[in-house]
């Protein structure tokens, strides 16, 4: 596998959130070759036109759309809050939407959703799906990132039950030959 960078977005705030846990098990579980970095993106501004300076957004707007633009791929991790995912990641989406260049025209996408509950936020995966659509990010297919009952699979950080992990590695690899597909 040629070397690949991909940008990870977590959809939850709270430092012992699931979803970051998630995420921080997606680093882990990167394959050779593929480097996993999770942006934080709490500290973007709401959106609002008004910020925007010219054709950009704020300084912390365009260094945020610079790295998500100069990634590979992307991650975007989500818990689900009623029935849909939170709206920092909306904020960020409806940023990068509105920056020259589209960063996420074209962007090779893995969505990976999580729940205490039966369902693993497949709502906020499908809603995620609509609203990246419109601006262009491209899906990794053949089976959604839903996990449920994430609070028995976890443990010191990270998920620690065999066939999630065995699950989420899997949805890497496809995430890797979707990028490869292109590039």
């Amino acid at each position: 596998m040629a070397d690949m960078t991909i940008a990870g977005l977590t959809g939850s705030l709270r430092e012992g959130a699931f979803t970051r846990q998630m995420m921080d098990t997606l680093v882990d579980l990167a394959p050779s070759g593929m480097t996993v970095e999770l942006i934080e993106i709490g500290h973007l501004p709401f959106y609002n036109a008004d910020l925007r300076d010219g054709d950009h957004g704020p300084a912390e707007v365009r260094a945020f759309a610079e790295k998500i633009a100069q990634a590979d791929g992307l991650i975007v991790g989500s818990p689900e809050y009623n029935r849909s995912f939170p709206a920092v990641i909306k904020n960020a989406i409806d940023w990068l939407s509105k920056e020259p260049g589209a960063p996420l025209a074209g962007k090779p996408t893995l969505i990976a959703t999580q729940s205490p509950g039966q369902l693993g936020g497949i709502s906020a995966n499908y809603h995620l799906r609509q609203v990246l659509s419109i601006a262009g990010a491209v899906f990794v297919t053949g089976g959604e990132v839903a996990i449920t009952g994430i609070g028995g699979k976890v443990e010191g950080g990270r998920i620690t039950d065999a066939d999630t992990r065995k699950y989420l590695s899997s949805h890497l690899d496809k995430l890797a030959d979707l990028i490869g597909r292109h590039r």
